[in-house]
């Protein structure tokens, strides 16, 4: 494979891609790879926008070059498990959104429940997952100010990407609505609701 493969400490690697198709695509494969035990001892695999870490590796040079040798294709998205956000488009943003779009309120609210969503990468703060799926005439900049308190929940936008709060923190980008959903929970089995692969859906519901 063309990406670049680096050491990080004495047993993981972190392999660089060209963007977010390509990190899709090669850790699709590892996980094959994974599950069809080819891939050798790996205690994780984290995607990110434009790398993935392999931690825990027993044997680094074997896995070097494992992946030197790789050619991974487009994956499948379609097998992971399913998520239903039931969400309330009332966002403080929304109406800035839907100007963005050039259409009203209700037509953005149309749009942004359209697509199926997966799961690209998790990062920022705990069950906090960065979802692609919406087409890219719909990006958004973060907001040019971000405000100092994001309540737990918010459904928001920024760039190619959809997330939800998982609690309350600081944030730049552009509020939709909010879910009721706990997307992280510790005392909970799995504490995250959303992880790489996941599969996506909001659902509009009216507010209480």
């Amino acid at each position: 494979m063309t990406a670049a493969i680096r050491p990080v400490g004495r047993n993981a690697l972190l392999v660089e891609a060209a963007g977010p198709a390509e990190v899709a695509a090669l850790y699709g494969w590892l996980r094959e790879q994974q599950a069809e035990g080819t891939l050798g001892a790996v205690e994780e695999i984290v995607p990110a926008a434009r790398t993935v870490l392999l931690d825990g590796v027993a044997d680094v040079d074997a896995l070097t070059a494992l992946l030197a040798t790789a050619r991974p294709e487009a994956t499948d998205t379609t097998g992971g498990p399913l998520l239903e956000v039931p969400t309330v488009y009332d966002g403080a943003d929304l109406g800035e959104v839907a100007a963005l779009w050039g259409v009203s309120e209700e037509a953005a609210v149309r749009i942004h429940t359209a697509p199926e969503y997966v799961v690209a990468f998790c990062g920022f703060s705990p069950g906090f997952g960065y979802l692609t799926g919406l087409p890219e005439r719909y990006e958004v900049p973060r907001r040019a100010t971000p405000r100092s308190a994001v309540p737990a929940g918010s459904v928001a936008l920024a760039g190619p990407y959809t997330g939800v709060y998982p609690g309350p923190s600081p944030g730049g980008w552009q509020l939709l609505g909010r879910t009721e959903l706990a997307l992280w929970d510790a005392g909970r089995e799995p504490a995250a609701l959303l992880a790489p692969g996941v599969r996506v859906r909001f659902t509009a519901v009216r507010g209480s």
